[in-house]
């Protein structure tokens, strides 16, 4: 079907529809983008793309030639300089809630009782990294740590963490209702950014959160601030235990399985 046609140009419904979802990739990603260098490159790739539409409309195939060279060198560039903040983005994507509706993919709920035992160890000033494993497997964080497989209970989690405990310096993955692994070692993050009172803990945290979709929460030793970590930022970096619930069941509903 031709909503119009202007001399050799022919713009059918299909044409519209197409229209549609690139200026909607291209929107989203820009979004998330903007502000950063990677905003910039997308606006410059998309330049480029339209002046090679528009040449190869007009029929100029040297400058065409030219335009198609630079779009493959512009996308390898930008893939290979922005492997972090793409990552980020398709996790994002994946995140998205319509999408897992309309994909049908399976929901869970909170443990309750993951509160108490942060409450527990921030009251007796001891230090902590948990990290809750979603879609992007952890693996290969898992496998150089101290395997665990046990169900999730707060006396478990809070004994970890005792300063008297030998797995207490590293992090524990929990997954499901699972307490996978502890001691575990984490990738630390090269971000500048970070606030130089944090420690090895936030950089541990930030790291983990860049690598993966997984959610990074800190208690630190010193301050006794929590801390959440997603997708290469930190969401808060002083929350209340009243805070920390709304983030874990806004963020983890959908992975942690209830008994």
């Amino acid at each position: 079907m031709n909503l119009f046609e202007i001399s050799f140009l022919k713009f059918t419904l299909t044409d519209l529809f197409d229209l549609i979802l690139v200026t909607a990739i291209f929107s989203y990603a820009y979004s998330y983008f903007r502000g950063t260098r990677g905003g910039q490159m997308l606006i410059g790739l998309l330049i480029i793309f339209f002046a090679g539409f528009i040449i190869n409309i007009l029929g100029f195939k040297a400058t065409s030639w030219l335009l198609n060279l630079f779009q493959t060198v512009w996308v390898v560039v930008f893939v290979i300089l922005f492997q972090p903040e793409i990552r980020r983005l398709l996790t994002s994507v994946g995140q998205n809630r319509i999408l897992r509706k309309l994909f049908q993919i399976e929901k869970t709920a909170i443990q309750e009782d993951i509160l108490s035992s942060i409450d527990e160890i921030k009251k007796n000033n001891w230090g902590a990294l948990i990290v809750f494993e979603r879609e992007n497997s952890l693996k290969n964080v898992v496998s150089d740590a101290v395997p665990m497989n046990a169900s999730f209970s707060p006396e478990l989690l809070v004994s970890i963490f005792n300063p008297t405990s030998p797995l207490h310096d590293g992090a524990v993955v929990i997954h499901n209702n699972l307490i996978e692994a502890a001691s575990c070692i984490l990738p630390l993050t090269e971000s500048k950014t970070l606030n130089p009172e944090m420690g090895t803990r936030h950089r541990a945290a930030l790291g983990i959160s860049e690598e993966s979709d997984a959610l990074a929460v800190v208690i630190s030793e010193e301050s006794g601030k929590i801390s959440v970590a997603e997708n290469g930022f930190f969401i808060s970096s002083s929350l209340s235990l009243e805070e920390l619930g709304k983030i874990l069941n806004d963020k983890m509903n959908e992975f942690i399985e209830e008994d």
